[in-house]
């Protein structure tokens, strides 16, 4: 829903819905020149999403409504940002379920395909033509540093991606094992090691879970452990299932986890509440014999706001817990 009262969904009404936007990520966002610009329903524009990446703008339009408003809201952009250029990123599945096709490409400008950006004194190669996301993730940026301030000794980087927790872990840990299945993204979380001229982070290609299991056959032990998966419960059917996911990765970090050890564990789905993840945790802990304080629940960036009315917003859940 656009609104709570009748009115026209015009050129002004767009302008006046990006404005406020724009001005809350004004007040929200610091130490960073990439986040999002646009979160959907949460900035009361259902169906759009708009990512800044220094000077370029990247736009996905996921319904039917917003999808045919397209034009005027890249021409409300430029009005209101004057960015170099606007990359479009819609080849995004949910699109199929709005009967929408894939596209992609530069919209306005010249905007390059990569960019480079900065988040928490950070450098990161957005790749808003082929990436995760419409680049890289965003919405965890504000708990890196979270993370980073807990973090210590050798540490474990599950699901690293292009490397967000591991390239804020390094300064703070003596060594940084950082893991994911996908080559592709270790490939790019080589490259932002490279840029940053890290030396203590070492990529491994891997499946957490096996690895988790092969490290406990190993004795091998950590002092921090990062558990940031792809959401397992995609849809409210498949929740009972997802649970024991986060139960079970939980419980084989925690198996590796030295007394003082940190744990940072997060659920990127809407349908696992808070509450779930603590059960899931406090379960592992129960099986592992540990016995955990919980430092931090956080959530995800402020760039990313959270409507109470609208739970869907409230998706992402990152808690740091101390092993005692």
């Amino acid at each position: 829903m656009f609104s709570n009262q009748v009115e026209p969904l015009d050129e002004a009404f767009y302008r006046t819905r990006l404005a406020a936007a724009i001005a809350h990520r004004r007040k929200a966002v610091r130490n960073s020149n990439a986040f999002r610009l646009v979160f959907s329903e949460a900035d009361r524009l259902p169906g759009l999403i708009v990512d800044q990446y220094d000077d370029t703008l990247v736009i996905q339009t996921l319904t039917q409504g917003m999808d045919r408003a397209q034009s005027v809201i890249v021409m409300l952009l430029e009005e209101l940002l004057s960015p170099r250029g606007i990359w479009e990123r819609n080849d995004v599945p949910v699109r199929t379920k709005e009967q929408l096709p894939f596209r992609g490409g530069p919209l306005t400008g010249t905007p390059a395909p990569t960019v480079e950006v900065e988040m928490n004194g950070v450098v990161f190669h957005a790749d808003l033509a082929a990436g995760q996301k419409t680049g890289v993730y965003l919405d965890q940026r504000e708990n890196y540093v979270a993370a980073a301030r807990w973090a210590h000794g050798e540490a474990l980087d599950c699901f690293t991606s292009t490397g967000g927790f591991a390239l804020h872990l390094a300064g703070a840990c003596t060594t940084v094992e950082a893991v994911d299945s996908g080559a592709a993204a270790l490939a790019a979380a080589g490259r932002n090691r490279e840029r940053n001229g890290i030396q203590n982070i070492r990529f491994v290609e891997a499946d957490v879970f096996d690895l988790l299991s092969s490290h406990r056959s190993a004795a091998r032990r950590f002092q921090t452990i990062v558990l940031d998966p792809p959401a397992f419960a995609k849809t409210r059917a498949t929740l009972d299932g997802a649970a024991r996911g986060y139960k079970e990765i939980n419980l084989r970090a925690l198996q590796l986890l030295d007394p003082g050890g940190i744990l940072v564990t997060c659920s990127c789905s809407h349908h696992m509440s808070e509450v779930m993840l603590l059960e899931a945790v406090t379960e592992a802990a129960r099986d592992s014999r540990r016995t955990l304080r919980l430092l931090e629940r956080r959530t995800q960036a402020s760039d990313h706001p959270i409507l109470p009315a609208i739970p869907e917003t409230h998706y992402l859940k990152c808690l740091i817990l101390e092993v005692l």
